[in-house]
């Protein structure tokens, strides 16, 4: 593990069981955060984006386990922690307070019967045992700091009360409470419209210059890749298909699923009256992948040896492509 890396993903498999059998739902997952970075994990729903997630914070369900791999984690104090292998209570202690997570809808991470200033408040209690007016005072510092307006009264207000935009800023406040050095954000601007996305992503990136914390960015947007990321991983069905810098990915797409998400959306990338192309088909069901690389069916470029076992060729260089074609190109 790189010195200047904070967390280190390896050979990550979860599996998941169901109706008498088990589900490979990650295969082989393995990416890299620096320290102060942002890595976006992007792809379409049922990619397995979320699930990499939780099984980062330790919340799989019951059904679900880590099959395989290891999830290395650099302290504060420079130790390294191998994740998988903490107990309940271990990984407790480590959410909240060195990793961090704001979920996708805040209506659902919310509860309804107590203030946001209760909520945002537990977390101190619960990791620093803060209580009266000092956790008072700090909870109010840290709405002022997300730039909720009138934050003393606002902390009384109960999450009903309050806009799509301010909740996911109170989302944003407990997950950084405890000044977290990892914050995973699973599409943390999903269900807001144009303009409060914008102030959001604009929030987050001022928090991490503030604080010098790295991002976890889960998305399906291309745009907001462009725009929040340093590094980014693709995943499809379950595994990654496509690793680079922000700037080598856009210059040079090396696997044909990363540039049909670039074809089928507008953007900076895109030469001017060019028209969008939409993949073909789905992501396949992980209880049906068909042999070898998982995008073969859909892919425009696919041949008779795709239907053998393909993985990231991490030989060259710091840009990886699961793809037997070298760069596919995005013109």
């Amino acid at each position: 593990m790189k010195e200047d890396t904070i967390l280190d993903v390896r050979g990550l498999s979860v599996r998941f069981r169901g109706q008498g059998r088990e589900v490979a739902a990650l295969r082989d997952v393995s990416f890299s955060i620096g320290r102060g970075r942002t890595l976006a994990l992007v792809g379409e729903s049922g990619s397995g984006k979320s699930v990499t997630s939780l099984a980062l914070m330790g919340l799989l369900p019951p059904n679900g386990k880590i099959a395989a791999g290891t999830i290395g984690y650099r302290q504060r104090d420079g130790r390294i922690l191998e994740v998988t292998k903490l107990t309940a209570a271990e990984k407790r202690r480590l959410r909240g307070v060195q990793m961090s997570m704001i979920f996708q809808e805040p209506m659902s991470s919310l509860n309804p019967l107590f203030t946001i200033g209760d909520q945002i408040g537990e977390m101190l209690f619960l990791h620093e045992k803060m209580e009266g007016a000092a956790r008072r005072k700090r909870t109010i510092e840290m709405l002022e700091l997300v730039e909720i307006p009138e934050a003393g009264k606002r902390m009384d207000s109960y999450p009903h009360e309050l806009s799509g935009g301010m909740r996911q800023r109170v989302m944003i406040a407990m997950a950084m409470i405890c000044k977290p050095s990892l914050l995973i954000a699973d599409e943390p601007t999903t269900a807001l419209d144009v303009t409060i996305q914008a102030q959001i992503l604009d929030l987050m990136r001022q928090l991490q210059k503030d604080l010098g914390m790295s991002i976890l960015f889960i998305t399906h947007d291309m745009g907001v890749v462009a725009e929040m990321a340093d590094d980014v991983a693709v995943m499809y069905a379950g595994g990654v298909v496509e690793q680079a810098s922000v700037d080598a990915l856009f210059k040079d797409t090396r696997h044909p699923y990363t540039q049909g998400l670039l074809n089928s959306i507008p953007g900076p990338w895109r030469k001017r009256g060019e028209r969008l192309i939409p993949i073909p088909g789905s992501v396949p069901p992980l209880t049906d992948l068909p042999d070898g690389c998982a995008f073969a069916p859909r892919c425009s470029h696919a041949q008779q040896r795709c239907r053998e076992p393909v993985t990231l060729d991490r030989k060259a260089s710091d840009h990886f492509a699961a793809c037997i074609l070298e760069s596919v190109g995005v013109s």
